[in-house]
């Protein structure tokens, strides 16, 4: 046990050294060139190393977000007010080129509790171009919210929406193998993924299967207009059919005295065997305003001679976002997302404003005491503001409303209020 223990000691001061170390790098920023000159060296976002005619690069980069949660009703098993303080991510990422045509990613999150966990460790191969294929550790790609990465989504947490079904993006820390593409104003990807110990009785592995296109006739940043089909379907034997929500708040998750995370589809172990989803995605951009919304809808297929009907979990979510300092959101084709937005003053920063209703609703999501099968409903409105001090540094807050229909709290509570903070750090 204390050898465990030293281990993960040593592991967490090697983390934080590091990111110390690339932190203070930062603070200068430039380009060095050998005699050559064969190489060039950056350190404006991150460590990276590169060959002139960019054969080979080597990127150290990284993220800390710091949060803050106060939050009470629904939120919280007694309905009393809670708060809870955490790192929700701290990650380390390398990335870089090898010979041209191989590209490689590793991100490492390194948790509170010491059980670090490989985010994406990924070998891509682009010598068949446009086509991308990639094998590893990664998540599966499905919607636009999901696609566009947590440092540069404009509310603290993605939408509910995705809680109807985790497994559609979520590598469930198994391996996978991807083909995607981009060209003119086209992107489209198609994916397998294998969680771990997700098996059948024989030992077989059950696979999650990932289908995503987008077309962008303008797609530049403060100038886009996207639209994207989402599809994944996964084989299963049997599952609970369970559907949970943070109602948009990780710390109800954190505190595990008094936190609460609603259940809008209780849990039947071994009475479905069907799972498949399909969403849609929209997003319109023109000068420093945005809007986006997605819909999802997850069904789950009841087994033969169950005791329970077909579920339909269905969500979707309207999101406005408007820059008061004039920045536009930036936006890349290859992937289909958003990215983030570039203070052009650096002493007062950007400024974004940001509102979102999000909606999910679980048909037949159990039985009452007579055996009659009723719906279940969650609603959350945010609204939040987003200080970009410079291209490092973002501060964020938020306000949640949340109200819920046939789900309630220990304190029979169905609605409940909350705000969220993060200060975040981009090397």
């Amino acid at each position: 046990m204390n050898r465990i223990c030293t281990k993960t000691a040593v592991y967490q001061v090697f983390a934080v050294s590091t990111l110390a170390v690339f932190i203070s790098v930062q603070a200068t920023a430039g380009t060095v060139t050998t005699d050559g000159p064969d190489i060039a060296i950056k350190t404006k976002g991150g460590f990276a190393v590169a060959t002139v005619d960019q054969a080979f690069s080597f990127k150290l980069g990284g993220r800390i977000q710091a949060d803050f949660d106060q939050f009470d009703g629904i939120y919280t098993k007694n309905g009393k007010s809670a708060n809870e303080a955490y790192f929700r991510r701290a990650t380390l990422e390398v990335s870089g080129h090898a010979y041209h045509d191989w590209q490689y990613a590793f991100k490492l999150n390194f948790a509170d509790d010491g059980n670090s966990k490989w985010d994406e460790a990924s070998i891509a191969y682009t010598g068949f171009k446009p086509v991308k294929v990639k094998v590893g550790r990664f998540d599966p790609d499905f919607g636009l919210e999901k696609a566009t990465s947590s440092k540069w989504i404009s509310t603290i947490e993605r939408s509910i929406i995705y809680d109807a079904g985790d497994w559609v993006n979520d590598n469930q820390d198994g391996m996978g193998i991807q083909m995607s593409a981009s060209s003119g104003m086209l992107y489209g990807s198609a994916g397998i993924n294998r969680g771990k110990d997700n098996e059948d009785s024989n030992g077989r592995n059950n696979n999650t299967y990932n289908l995503r296109g987008v077309i962008a006739p303008m797609a530049e940043a403060g100038n886009v207009l996207h639209l994207g089909l989402n599809y994944a379907k996964r084989s299963t034997e049997d599952f609970d059919g369970r559907i949970r929500s943070r109602l948009g708040v990780r710390g109800t998750t954190e505190d595990k005295t008094n936190g609460n995370r609603p259940v809008l589809a209780s849990s039947r172990g071994g009475q479905f065997d069907g799972d498949t989803a399909w969403g849609l995605e929209a997003a319109y951009a023109r000068g420093p305003f945005s809007v986006q919304s997605e819909y999802l809808r997850r069904d789950i297929a009841a087994k033969s001679g169950s005791m329970m009907k077909d579920r339909e979990a269905s969500g979707y979510n309207v999101q406005l976002a408007y820059t008061l300092t004039g920045e536009p959101r930036g936006y890349k084709l290859d992937g289909g997302k958003f990215e983030g937005i570039k203070p052009n003053d650096k002493q007062i920063g950007a400024w974004e404003l940001v509102y979102r209703y999000d909606n999910l609703t679980v048909k037949n999501a159990d039985m009452n005491p007579v055996g009659k099968f009723y719906d279940t409903e969650a609603k959350v409105h945010t609204v939040g503001v987003n200080w970009y001090a410079n291209d490092a540094i973002r501060v964020s807050a938020n306000y949640l409303k949340a109200k819920t229909d046939k789900v309630v709290n220990a304190a029979n509570d169905d609605s409940g209020d909350a705000v969220s903070l993060r200060v975040q750090y981009v090397f």
